[in-house]
């Protein structure tokens, strides 16, 4: 379990996460939702101990998280961020096999091969995995990036809006990838997620922050109603039950 205690967190005066605490539970799929602002990549940020916070605790497994050596924090921990610049002409296998350098310090070995291969099929990548990355589509870049965390093979996976660039097909290839390893391999999993319906329909818990702060915690089927997202977004929700899953409309 991850647990998040009283985190803040100011860039200058202003305060982008305040006062936060919240519980992430074990081989589950939970979503921050919120609008554009609300402190969610920033939060997902101090949990993978990628920017310091100002106040309060992180404890990973009972352990405050700064007191990890970096490499045993890597195989603990994985994070996508939305943002990724390689700056070299490398292959997607290249690139996925990055996510074995906790393990193989850069020498790859039979067993570090067959991770990247599986992570390499999770994504469906295998028609692929020769090109550069700078021949790719967004989409089929940001699926190599993801595949490149899923080859990290940590038990906590930490996804910053994992969608960006990809279409619909795409989208959901990666939720019910995700869905899949929470289930069948106990994966904790983390999303950054703007789509309410992914979240709805791929989420355990939802986590829904506004102006810094976590306004509604809970299962999804508690968060996934009208009152609460319009608490959230400050917009009214009609919210249809199709095959057992709660669908939000709201174009209109």
């Amino acid at each position: 379990m991850v647990e998040v205690k009283n985190i803040s967190k100011l860039y200058g005066k202003k305060k982008v996460v305040e006062d936060v605490s919240i519980n992430i539970q074990k081989g589950k799929v939970t979503s921050f939702i919120g609008s554009n602002g609300a402190g969610k990549s920033t939060l997902l940020s101090i949990v993978s101990r990628l920017i310091p916070r100002n106040e309060g605790s992180v404890l990973l497994e009972g352990k405050e998280i700064t007191s990890y050596k970096s490499n045993d924090l890597a195989k603990t921990i994985s994070i996508l961020k939305q943002s990724n610049n390689v700056n070299v002409r490398i292959t997607i296998r290249e690139l996925v096999s990055f996510g074995r350098f906790p393990y193989s310090q850069g020498r790859l070995t039979k067993e570090d091969e067959g991770f990247v291969d599986e992570a390499i099929r999770y994504m469906e990548l295998e028609e692929l995995q020769g090109r550069f990355i700078d021949e790719l589509s967004g989409g089929q870049l940001q699926r190599a990036y993801i595949a490149m965390v899923v080859a990290q093979n940590t038990e906590y996976i930490l996804l910053d809006e994992p969608l960006n660039n990809l279409d619909m097909k795409h989208s959901v290839q990666i939720m019910k990838a995700l869905r899949k390893m929470s289930d069948d391999l106990g994966k904790t999993i983390v999303i950054v997620i703007h789509d309410i319906n992914f979240a709805s329909c791929y989420s355990d818990y939802i986590v829904a922050m506004k102006h810094g702060k976590v306004i509604r915690e809970g299962k999804t089927e508690e968060i996934i109603n009208n009152e609460v997202l319009k608490e959230v977004f400050g917009m009214d929700f009609h919210i249809e039950e199709i095959n057992g899953n709660r669908i939000c409309v709201y174009f209109t």
